[in-house]
């Protein structure tokens, strides 16, 4: 799934590619994708778009007055053409879920693969009427010392899934929260509101150079390359069976339902690697 870093850099391209170009027409192929029908997509012809920008990991692109909203959910993308297809889109057919035509016969295609259909378009007036931009916590990025504290201690949990929590902070998700936490040598299941005053700092500061240093690495690469870019920045994310880069010890693996996390037991949990997350008892 896209994160801050990557949505940051989709936004960053699309800035330079199509700002100040206007929109010829837009396609809606997978009817489920868009979320909205008040205004309809033919409302964006002719405007002219005049920013892109990210909500945590919601993309928006806005145009006169109307937004056009973007969570690209686990399996969707976005791929800038020069020039793009003039041919019709059939609906249902094929990964494309909706294409953007500009009036300089370039545009893009928001995709999804799989059979999990949860790219998710919104075209609204303000982008707080979208129900995830609205519920947002502060960005990660942006969150100071006091806030990022107060955010995490607001909410008791294992801290993998406070920092994946987006009305707590907004923008990490699934690989970089095992970033954040293998570099800040906490385990995936201490509790938030037990965590030091060091562990929190420690915390912070993780969070921020993680998120810093991918933002760095992805701004300026072009869309096509930017899944291999983050995928070679990681460190203990899907690095399940590898060395680990700090310490040598074997990267393991929690599997869940529908996801898993990493994490390096030399690091984190002193040495002791965790069992099953049903199995298993909260390591602090």
């Amino acid at each position: 799934m896209p994160e801050l870093p990557e949505v940051e850099a989709l936004a960053a391209d699309l800035r330079a590619r199509v700002v100040g170009r206007r929109i010829e027409r837009v396609d809606v192929a997978a009817i489920s994708a868009l979320k909205t029908f008040d205004p309809p997509p033919t409302a964006l012809h002719g405007l002219e778009i005049t920013r892109s920008g990210r909500h945590g990991k919601f993309l928006d692109l806005a145009a006169g007055d109307l937004h056009l909203v973007v969570h690209l959910a686990r399996a969707g993308w976005l791929h800038y053409r020069e020039p793009i297809p003039a041919t019709p889109l059939k609906p249902g057919k094929g990964p494309i879920a909706l294409r953007v035509r500009l009036d300089d016969g370039a545009g893009f295609d928001l995709t999804e693969q799989g059979t999990q259909k949860k790219l998710a378009a919104y075209l609204v007036r303000d982008p707080k009427e979208v129900p995830g931009v609205a519920r947002l916590g502060p960005d990660a990025l942006a969150a100071d010392p006091e806030a990022f504290t107060a955010r995490i201690r607001s909410r008791r949990g294992q801290i993998k899934g406070v920092l994946t929590d987006q009305e707590v902070l907004a923008g990490i998700g699934n690989a970089y929260s095992d970033e954040i936490l293998h570099r800040a040598r906490l385990s995936p299941f201490a509790i938030s509101d037990r965590l030091t005053p060091e562990q929190m700092a420690t915390l912070y500061e993780a969070t921020q150079s993680v998120l810093a240093d991918a933002v760095a690495r992805s701004v300026g690469q072009g869309a096509a390359s930017l899944k291999g870019e983050k995928r070679s920045g990681l460190v203990v994310h899907a690095r399940t069976g590898l060395p680990c880069p700090v310490c040598g010890d074997l990267i393991r693996e929690v599997s869940f339902a529908d996801s898993s996390l990493q994490y390096c037991p030399g690091c984190q949990t002193g040495g002791k690697p965790l069992a099953d997350r049903r199995m298993s008892k909260l390591l602090r």
